[in-house]
């Protein structure tokens, strides 16, 4: 696992591309860092990432009750955040050949569920 000053340990890394209108291919990374204690938050955590590539290399992360909840938060924001930038870039972004970043997903194919309605 890598390791970063700003982020601490890196626990998950996912490279996408941007895809500009002319076909100009620019890669992307996202880095999230390992949920660690917030001590001036009275037991919460904070989940650190960091968005690189796509525009100006920036952090930032969430704040949860817990470490899972913290882990959680911090990668709805950072799909916020990738939605946003692409938009402002005017790029799409794709994940293997795909036109999404796969940060969310429905589990129940993956679990043999039956699908949400």
């Amino acid at each position: 696992m890598t390791t970063t000053q700003q982020l601490g340990q890196v626990v998950a890394e996912r490279r996408f591309e941007a895809v500009a209108g002319d076909g100009a291919r620019t890669p992307v990374t996202v880095l999230i860092g390992a949920p660690v204690p917030d001590p001036a938050a009275g037991g919460d955590w904070f989940c650190p990432h960091r968005v690189e590539g796509l525009g100006e290399d920036s952090g930032g992360g969430a704040f949860g009750v817990d470490s899972l909840q913290a882990l959680l938060l911090s990668v709805h924001a950072l799909q916020l955040a990738l939605d946003q930038r692409a938009e402002e870039a005017s790029v799409r972004l794709e994940w293997l050949g795909l036109p999404h970043t796969g940060l969310t997903v429905d589990p129940a194919p993956y679990l043999g569920l039956r699908p949400r309605d």
